[in-house]
């Protein structure tokens, strides 16, 4: 069974805790995070983009001279691509960029980025994290105290205004709440700055 150290919030270390064998040492399936992460960010996407092609453009519909005997192009309408005020070609239309992927990957997946930021050592697990007030000052501390002061996702069991606030204007931390953990802010994390709660919470749905 895996294990990893355990840390207060003044980065000392006070133990191990055991993790979830089916969390946390998991076959790495490089394909199955790379399609959860293009599912997610494509999931992004609004998909809004619109452009009017020569059929959908104003104006138009009289041919602007003669067929033959110009010495120019052959045209019908003043709205063709070429033109000045002509429609787009291939413009492009609203559309949805969903992309399914089943619930047996997106676990897989799940378990894969786990096990691979575990191994890399990039999984802080602390005893607990609570502040008397919501100051960016106190949270600052914690990190540097966690040497996770650079992209730190800070995982929690339940919302905590205090955490949430004074995580809230430092650039280089965000916070998340287990049930809401995905793929993408798992692997784009630079530390993952996990409860013990929160890892018990995340390992009752994932083991």
């Amino acid at each position: 069974m895996p294990k990893t150290k355990l840390y207060n919030m003044e980065g000392a270390a006070i133990g191990e805790v055991e993790l979830s064998e089916g969390l946390f040492a998991a076959p790495i399936n490089v394909a199955a995070m790379h399609l959860v992460v293009r599912s997610y960010l494509a999931a992004q996407r609004q998909g809004t983009q619109k452009a009017k092609t020569r059929g959908e453009v104003r104006g138009g519909g009289r041919k602007i001279y003669r067929q033959k005997g110009t010495g120019n192009a052959r045209h019908h309408g003043n709205r063709a691509p070429q033109f000045r005020h002509g429609g787009v070609v291939f413009a492009p239309t609203p559309r949805d960029y969903f992309i399914a992927v089943p619930k047996k990957v997106r676990r897989l997946a799940f378990r894969s980025a786990m096990t691979s930021r575990l191994n890399d050592g990039d999984i802080i697990v602390v005893d607990e994290l609570s502040l008397k007030e919501g100051k960016t000052k106190l949270m600052a501390q914690v990190l540097k105290a966690l040497k996770a002061e650079h992209k730190a996702l800070v995982v929690l069991p339940e919302p905590d205004v205090n955490v949430v606030r004074a995580t809230a204007n430092l650039a280089e931390a965000r916070t998340i709440y287990v049930n809401t953990l995905n793929v993408y802010e798992v692997l784009n994390a630079g530390k993952l700055v996990i409860t013990k709660a929160a890892l018990e919470k995340a390992e009752e749905v994932y083991q």
